[in-house]
C-alpha cells in the first residue's frame, strides 16, 4: 500500500472519508466538506483514502471498467478540494481477503485514523459482508469514530459515479458536468492521422488517450474547449466514433478540429473539455455532404461556446 501526503506526517492524526472518489464528483465534494469540518472540531488533519485502481478492475479483470478520472487526475482534483492529506491505496486480490476489522486496523495503525465517514451505501471488508453497525463496533475497539454520510441528492436526484458514466455514455455531458461541478476531461497525445480533414479544411488533431481505462462518451460531435501546452484554451469539435463516410467501419478516432489554431501539436499532450453533445454520427452521401455539415456544426458550436 502507498499513500502522497500534502505536508502533512504519517502520524498526524486525521478524519477521512473513504472511497474510490472517481471523478470527485458534487457528492464526494460534500462528503469532502464535512471530513474538513469534522476534523476541524476535533483538531485533526482531514484526509481521503483512495484506491489507485477501483476494486471491481482487480476483482473481476474479465468485465472492462471505464473510469472517470486516472489516479494523476483525482489526486489533482481533490488537492483543489483543500484536503489536508490524500492517501491512495494500491487495492489487491490480498486486500480484497482482509475483513472489515482488520482493515480498519490498518488504517489505525499505519495512517493514524481517529475518525472515518462512510458513504450511505458503501461496504468494505471481505465479501462486504458486514455493514455500518458493524464498521462502528469495530471502531469503538480500534478508536476511530464511524460516522455514516447521507446520500446526496440534488434536483437531477441522486449523484454516484456510476450515475454520471451512464450520462456519459449517453451522449448527455450537459448532465454528466453539472454532477460533477466541472466539465468532464479527456487528455490524448497528438497522433499522426489519415489528414483527410486538411483536404476538406478541417484539420485535425488526432488523439491517442492518455489514460487506457478512461471513460470515452458517447460517439458524435461535440462543442469542446482545448487545452494545449502554452495554457492557453480554444473552442473547437470533437468528433468520436468510426467516421462512416469515409468508409473505414474499424478506423475508431477521436479527433477535434481546433478553431483559429494552425500550430504543429504532433507528439504533444492536450486536454478537451466537453461542453455539449451537438450531433450522433452520420453516414453522409459523400464528402461534400460531409464538409456542408461540418460548416454548420462549427456555427452551431461557436454559439454554444460564446454562451
Amino acid at each position: 500500500m502507498t499513500s502522497e501526503y500534502k505536508g502533512i506526517t504519517n502520524d498526524q492524526a486525521a478524519f477521512a472519508a473513504l472511497g474510490v472518489f472517481d471523478g470527485v464528483h458534487t457528492g464526494h465534494r460534500a462528503v469532502i466538506e464535512k471530513v474538513k469540518e469534522e476534523a476541524a472540531m476535533r483538531n485533526l488533519s482531514s484526509a481521503v483514502i483512495s484506491f489507485r485502481t477501483h476494486p471491481q478492475q482487480v476483482l473481476h479483470p474479465e468485465i472492462p471498467f471505464r473510469m472517470l478520472t486516472s489516479p494523476e487526475e483525482r489526486a489533482e482534483l481533490l488537492r483543489k478540494t483543500g484536503i489536508d492529506r490524500t492517501i491512495f491505496l494500491d487495492f489487491t486480490p490480498e486486500m480484497s481477503l482482509l475483513s472489515a476489522y482488520d482493515f480498519l486496523k490498518i488504517l489505525s495503525n499505519r495512517y493514524c485514523i481517529k475518525g472515518l465517514i462512510i458513504g450511505y451505501d458503501h461496504r468494505f471488508g471481505h465479501n462486504r459482508a458486514e455493514g455500518f453497525e458493524e464498521y462502528v463496533k469495530y471502531g469503538k475497539d480500534l478508536g476511530i469514530e464511524i460516522i455514516h454520510a447521507p446520500e446526496f441528492v440534488t434536483d437531477l436526484g441522486p449523484v454516484s459515479s456510476s450515475i454520471i458514466r451512464k450520462y456519459l455514455l449517453q451522449g448527455d455531458v450537459c448532465t454528466a458536468n453539472r454532477l460533477l461541478s466541472y466539465p468532464y476531461t479527456l487528455y490524448g497525445n497528438v497522433v499522426k492521422g489519415f489528414q483527410v480533414g486538411r483536404k476538406i479544411g478541417f484539420p485535425t488533431a488526432n488523439l491517442n488517450i492518455d489514460y487506457p481505462d478512461k471513460l470515452i462518451p458517447a460517439n458524435g460531435v461535440y462543442a469542446v474547449r482545448i487545452g494545449i501546452p502554452d495554457g492557453k484554451h480554444y473552442g473547437g469539435m470533437l468528433n468520436i466514433g468510426h467516421r462512416p463516410t469515409l468508409n473505414r467501419p474499424n478506423d475508431y478516432s477521436i479527433e477535434v478540429n481546433i478553431f483559429d489554431f494552425s500550430e504543429d501539436l504532433y507528439g504533444k499532450t492536450l486536454s478537451v473539455e466537453l461542453i455539449e453533445y451537438v450531433r450522433t454520427e452520420k453516414t453522409f452521401a459523400d464528402i461534400k455532404a460531409l464538409q456542408s455539415q461540418l460548416v454548420k456544426d462549427k456555427e452551431t458550436i461557436r454559439k454554444i461556446l460564446s454562451e
